[in-house]
């Protein structure tokens, strides 16, 4: 946890799905634009527009934050307010960006992003140091689960590049990491405006060694490869072919979804649930293909030995490695609708493939997200965070959030309009 600490080195390049958070105005969205302009990711009609919009307002230099502040509420304010993503690539691995709102008003917005985020960015400005927003997004991230925490001391350039506002700024968010247990964070001092230690590291931070941020990205493990997963499979659809002209297909009962976590190999010994039955995998198809094996984040069809009534919503697991079947769970939500969580309603949870209908069953805590503090609470209005728990009419099948994102998460249905109107994490 210091300064030039390196990440060690990961042989697996894949995706990396990362956040940038912070205050408004450290500079999110022009670090953003830094890093697909230094890896020559802009096509050459993107960057002409942006410098007509840059001379446009009267600017000497290209204005890289309208590579990410699209809309035209946030152009007019200055201000990121929706979740902008964007792709990349550097050769190495492949990235796909969240560009999170800094407002309080828009926590959803930013829990939203988080969910899926491998890596959080959290900027701070040198000038300003730990703020109240910083301690807010620190506690969004890792509420979430996001493994990999960098913060970002930017506009250094504005501080004459001094170490010890950087060490200042890195002890104090030290001191408040430690208290919400934030383990894995590495510090990185720059200038996303001038391009210091973002991808180059530049000639004005010589006193720092460590990686630049490209460095850390490069290097940062992605999804399901920080610990051994348990194989979870929820089941999207009973594929049952009709077609009397192939007799060979007549008794053909495959099972499609996605690998949530975990491997499984042909003859691996599964268990079905909510039904308990114990079965083999006989084959592993993705398309026409067999394949004898199949990892998390696959599409594949499985096909068992045994004749077992399936249907959506069930899950197949290993055999020895089954979560809890449960109608009731203790859970933080994030409330996301203009209309409160009314106490008194029935909902529909989905958890991977199955819907439940469920009712609150009560709201332990509301966690005040700015101070931290743990306040009583009868109802939960919009961007609310609180501590709840939900009986169900059906049984699910969840891991604690901490262990299997995948499988820990859910979201709370509406019946009425059917939009989503609340997001979890099971405890």
């Amino acid at each position: 946890m210091n300064a030039p600490e390196k990440l060690p080195h990961v042989t697996n390049h894949g995706l990396l799905r990362f956040l940038t958070c912070g205050s408004v105005d450290d500079g999110k969205s022009t670090l953003i634009g830094r890093l697909l302009y230094d890896t020559k990711a802009i096509l050459v009609d993107t960057l002409s527009a942006i410098e007509r919009t840059s001379k446009k307002r009267g600017m000497d230099a290209i204005d890289l934050s309208l590579l990410t502040d699209g809309l035209q509420a946030e152009r007019e304010q200055g201000i990121t307010i929706d979740v902008a993503y964007r792709y990349f690539t550097t050769g190495t691995r492949k990235y796909i960006i969240a560009d999170a709102p800094g407002h309080e008003q828009y926590t959803r917005n930013m829990v939203t992003a988080a969910s899926t985020a491998d890596l959080a960015v959290i900027l701070i400005d040198a000038r300003k140091g730990v703020l109240t927003q910083t301690r807010r997004h620190s506690y969004l991230a890792h509420l979430v689960g996001i493994p990999h925490l960098v913060v970002a001391i930017n506009k250094m350039d504005l501080v004459d590049y001094a170490q010890e506002v950087f060490d200042r700024i890195m002890t104090d968010y030290l001191d408040f990491a430690a208290k919400l247990g934030i383990e894995d964070v590495h510090f990185i001092p720059m200038s996303a405006l001038n391009g210091d230690m973002v991808v180059e590291r530049g000639d004005r931070l010589d006193w720092y060694t460590g990686p630049t941020l490209l460095d850390l990205l490069e290097t940062a493990s992605a999804a399901h490869v920080n610990h051994e997963e348990n194989f979870r499979f929820p089941v999207q659809y009973v594929c049952r072919p009709q077609d009397s002209a192939n007799p060979e297909l007549h008794d053909y009962r495959g099972f499609m979804g996605r690998v949530e976590s975990g491997s499984i190999a042909i003859g691996d010994a599964v268990t079905v649930l909510p039904s308990g039955r114990e079965s083999r995998i006989k084959d592993i198809r993705v398309l026409d293909d067999s394949l004898p094996r199949a990892i998390a984040e696959q599409s594949i069809t499985i096909l068992l030995e045994d004749e077992i009534d399936i249907s959506r919503g069930d899950m197949i697991v290993k055999t020895g490695e089954q979560p809890n079947v449960t109608k009731q769970f203790d859970a933080m939500l994030c409330w996301l609708s203009e209309t409160p969580l009314d106490p008194r309603r029935k909902y529909l949870i989905r958890h991977t493939t199955r819907d439940s209908k469920a009712i609150l069953a009560g709201i332990e805590y509301r966690t005040d997200v700015n101070t931290m503090e743990q306040q009583p609470a009868d109802r939960l209005n919009m961007n609310d965070i609180a501590r709840v728990s939900f009986k169900l009419a059906q049984p699910i099948f969840p891991d604690a959030y901490a262990t299997n994102r995948e499988t820990g998460a859910f979201i709370v249905i509406d019946e009425s309009s059917n939009n989503t109107v609340g997001a979890g994490m099971i405890l």
